[in-house]
């Protein structure tokens, strides 16, 4: 496992952590983060819009003109495609843009967006960001002490009000909690900070016990089919 400097908020050190090798070096696998990424994405869309078909369009209940006779071509309702207010033809409809993606490939995706960052050298382990009171200068000034540049994604406790308070007047620093975190965000950003209580390990499931086996009781029986006396 590879060991990364843990810091405090003032830049001093506060010792060391090792990095799960599961979470943090893996080879990453660019296909499977483009495909979550882009079902993430898809997943934001409100998919709203709509337009009026022709049965949908007011008006245009009667013929405008004759069939015949007018030396016109031939129509039969003003809320056809080609009338000016007329419907739309193959219009888009309200629809759900959201993708099926399995559970293995969302970890996945996530574990190597975070060794990709790691790699890198852009994670960044805090002791505990410590705000008495809720501070954006504060914030500032250990964003900068730590050396993070650009946009920068926090990881921090739901329960952190101070440091969640600090952090959301910066449009360049995106605050998450541990569950809440992701292929996407980990990527549209330059570094991830993270605290030791927040820092990602790998976790395995624990094997199923299978469950015991009662014995079978064996009947002794004549092959006869008699019973004996």
């Amino acid at each position: 496992m590879a060991k990364i400097d843990v810091l405090s908020p003032t830049g001093a050190a506060a010792g060391s952590v090792e990095l799960d090798e599961h979470t943090f070096g893996i080879q990453p696998n660019v296909a499977v983060m483009h495909q979550v990424v882009t079902a993430q994405l898809a997943a934001r869309r409100s998919g709203t819009q709509s337009t009026l078909t022709r049965a949908e369009s007011r008006g245009g209940g009667a013929k405008p003109w004759a069939q015949k006779g007018t030396g016109r071509a031939r129509q039969g309702s003003i809320r056809s495609p080609q009338w000016r207010g007329g419907g739309v033809a193959l219009g888009p409809k309200p629809r759900s843009y959201a993708q099926k993606t399995p559970r293995k490939m969302i970890r996945l995706a996530l574990r190597s967006a975070l060794s990709d960052r790691a790699t890198e050298g852009r994670v960044v382990v805090v002791d505990d960001w410590n705000f008495e009171v809720p501070s954006t200068k504060a914030a500032l000034a250990a964003l900068a002490t730590l050396g993070v540049q650009g946009r920068a994604l926090v990881v921090a406790e739901r329960g952190d009000e101070n440091t969640w308070k600090s952090f959301a007047n910066l449009p360049e620093v995106h605050v998450l909690s541990p569950g809440e975190l992701n292929a996407y965000d980990v990527l549209v950003c330059d570094y991830i900070v993270f605290t030791r209580a927040t820092l990602p390990a790998f976790s395995t499931p624990a094997p199923a016990t299978p469950a015991p086996v009662e014995p079978v009781a064996e009947v002794d029986t004549d092959p006869s089919g008699e019973e004996e006396e």
